[in-house]
Parts: structure tokens; C-alpha cells; sequence
């Protein structure tokens, strides 16, 4: 992660520094409990004919102390094991990668925060979350808000910060942890739609997003496995994403291809680039996104540069302007279809 970035920021590469020393593994492995649903089904049939692993491949919570009454027992990104209802109904999401998976599995949380860089929900979820409370920013709940909304189970992102979970888990005991750093978004969502007990509608999804993205670039004529460069600028200069970072990983599934310089395994972006380094970002097309008002002036500084101009993507017209809300975060199946989208709009029409 970037050095010179938002305290935010600043904040999630300090939990992925602590968190990976633990090698927490998939998230939300599915434990013991007394539901019937079939979605839940495939996940615990997977821990029994694999001797205790989950749908994931990772151990699955320990049978002693399961669920009972209408309660399983998960295990979340960090492994730690948490009692949650069978059925959750009233749900809070504390990050729009959280959101973005309940909403795609056709849930609609009770409680929600801003997104990344916002002080609104994001834009590309904006309509799907009319008149659902706004319980904080990103992270960030106010308490009373989220008391409010009377959860039966929180969905905490990528949270390490003990005293704020410790006052989530007095809220509801069903507080999870959703994320860890080395978790791509597939396996993120899975374990999501395990807490909500929709794992195999998880599954289809994503055998649908796959398919998508194969066949969006599979329609990409000229462009086919083209290197695109994706960038996000903020106010000190622009950072780019490295392969496994979520818009990367989206470009890679439609068989792109990423720039020499971009060729580093990693699902974070670099720290803020100078102007000497600016060639770092270059590509056979350059995506480019902001968070903050300040990245986008800092964008529109650069641009009337020299350096920028000489740019091979910006000799031949192949820069392309995206939401940052989308493809600087982690995402979600319904951020991967826009990412999609975007990149079909952009490399299908041009040559």
C-alpha cells in the first residue's frame, strides 16, 4: 500500500502487515449448526467427504460447541469461530465490498456505510440501497447508528481495530471479519454468501462472472490480450495496481495482459509514483481513477505535462477515465460486471 495516503489507507496496510504474519486463511468456513437450507448444504458436505475441510479447502470450525437452535457456527478471515443466525434477517455491512456481495446475492442490508473516499454510498450501488440507513463511513459506523438498525449479524470488511469490534460484538455477538489481505474476491464472497447462508447461489455467480468475463474478452478484437495499465492518481502523483488487486484480477479473467513494468504479483498498488517514474504507468491502454477531489486536480495538473503527453497510451488516445470506487477497491461481483463493462466499452470500440 501506498505511504502517502489517507489515514484509511494508512490504517489497512498496517492490518495487512499484522494480519498476514498470522496466515489467516478463507474466511467464513462453514461449522456445525441446525439449518436446513440448501444453500448451505454443498459447504457441509465438502467439510465431511474432505475430512473437516471446508468448501474453501481450509479446516471448518470444530463440531464442539456448534449451533443449535437456528445458529451455526462460522469461522471468520482471522479464524476465529462466531455463533450466527441460521437465517440472518437484518444485516449491516461496513464496507462496499461487504454490501456489494449481499447485494448480489439479493439481500438488502438493514445498515450500510459510505464508500471508499465518499461521503454518499457508491455510485454503481447507489440504486440498489435506496432508503437503507447510512450507519458511518467506510470502517468508520457510528454506534448509535448501528444499534439502530438492530442487526442480527455485522459484516466487518477488512476491520482490525479490537476495540471497535469488541463494541460491534457487544452490539451483536455475530460481528465477522469478511476479509483477510492475501483473500482474493472470489474467495471473499464465497465465505460472505456462507454467512448468509446462500454459498451455492455464491457459487453460481461467480461460474457466471467467469463466463462473462471470458467471453467480453474473447469480443475484444484488436485488443485481445492487449497490457492495460491501472492506475489510480492521488494528490502526490499516481499509484498503479499490482496483478492480483481486484480490477487487475477482473482484466486478467478477460485474458489481458498486464504492462512489463505491472508484471508483480500482489493484490495492493504502489506507493505514489513521481513525475521521473510516470512511465511506469504506461500501457498499451491506461485506466485511469480517482478517489478524492484532491486526485482528481492532481490528475488534471499532470495532464498538461509534458511527461504525461508523452505517454504511449496518451499518444494514441487510449486512456480511459474510471470510477475509482470501483476499480481501486477490493470489489465484488457487481463491481466486476462494471470493471467488465468498462473495459468492453473501451477496447471493443477502439482498435
Amino acid at each position: 500500500m501506498s505511504t502517502a495516503q489517507s489515514p484509511l489507507h494508512l490504517a489497512r496496510h498496517r492490518a495487512v502487515q499484522a494480519l498476514a504474519a498470522t496466515g489467516a486463511a478463507a474466511l467464513l468456513l462453514t461449522g456445525c449448526g441446525s439449518s436446513g437450507s440448501s444453500d448451505k448444504g454443498s459447504a457441509d458436505k465438502g467439510s465431511a467427504d474432505k475430512g473437516g475441510a471446508s468448501a474453501s479447502g481450509a479446516p471448518a470450525a470444530d463440531a464442539a460447541g456448534g449451533g443449535s437452535g437456528g445458529k451455526r457456527t462460522v469461522k471468520d478471515a482471522t479464524g476465529k469461530a462466531v455463533e450466527i443466525p441460521a437465517e440472518p434477517k437484518r444485516i449491516v455491512t461496513l464496507t462496499q465490498e461487504d454490501l456489494d456481495a449481499v447485494l448480489a446475492l439479493g439481500v438488502k442490508p438493514v445498515g450500510i456505510t459510505n464508500g471508499q473516499g465518499l461521503n454518499e454510498p457508491p455510485a454503481y450501488l447507489k440504486d440498489k440501497v435506496q432508503g437503507v440507513p447510512v450507519v458511518g463511513n467506510l470502517l468508520q459506523p457510528v454506534m448509535d447508528k448501528v444499534i439502530a438498525a438492530k442487526p442480527d449479524l455485522i459484516l466487518a470488511g477488512d476491520m482490525q481495530d479490537e476495540q471497535m469490534l469488541k463494541q460491534l460484538r457487544e452490539i451483536t455477538p455475530a460481528t465477522l471479519v469478511t476479509m483477510a489481505p492475501t483473500d482474493e474476491w472470489k474467495l471473499s464472497f464465497r465465505g460472505i454468501g456462507n454467512a448468509v447462508n446462500k454459498l451455492d447461489q455464491a457459487n453460481k455467480v461467480i461460474a457466471d462472472y467467469d463466463a462473462k468475463a471470458a467471453k467480453a474478452g474473447g469480443e475484444l478484437g484488436a485488443n485481445k490480450g492487449a497490457a492495460v495499465s491501472i492506475v489510480r492518481w492521488n494528490p502526490t502523483g499516481p499509484s498503479w495496481m499490482e496483478k492480483k488487486q481486484f480490477a487487475s484480477g477482473v482484466a486478467l479473467d478477460m485474458g489481458l495482459t498486464r504492462p512489463k513494468t505491472q508484471d508483480k504479483d500482489g493484490n495492493a498498488h504502489t506507493p505514489a509514483l513521481s513525475l521521473e517514474k510516470i512511465n511506469e504507468i504506461d500501457g498499451d491502454w491506461l485506466f485511469l481513477s480517482t478517489l478524492t477531489d484532491d486526485g482528481k486536480a492532481a490528475l488534471k495538473d499532470v495532464q498538461s505535462k509534458p511527461a504525461y503527453q508523452e505517454l504511449g497510451a496518451v499518444k494514441n488516445s487510449h486512456t480511459v477515465t474510471v470510477d475509482g470506487s470501483v476499480w481501486s477497491t477490493r470489489g465484488g461481483p457487481l463491481a466486476a460486471d462494471v470493471v467488465i463493462g468498462d473495459i468492453g466499452k473501451a477496447l471493443g470500440a477502439k482498435s
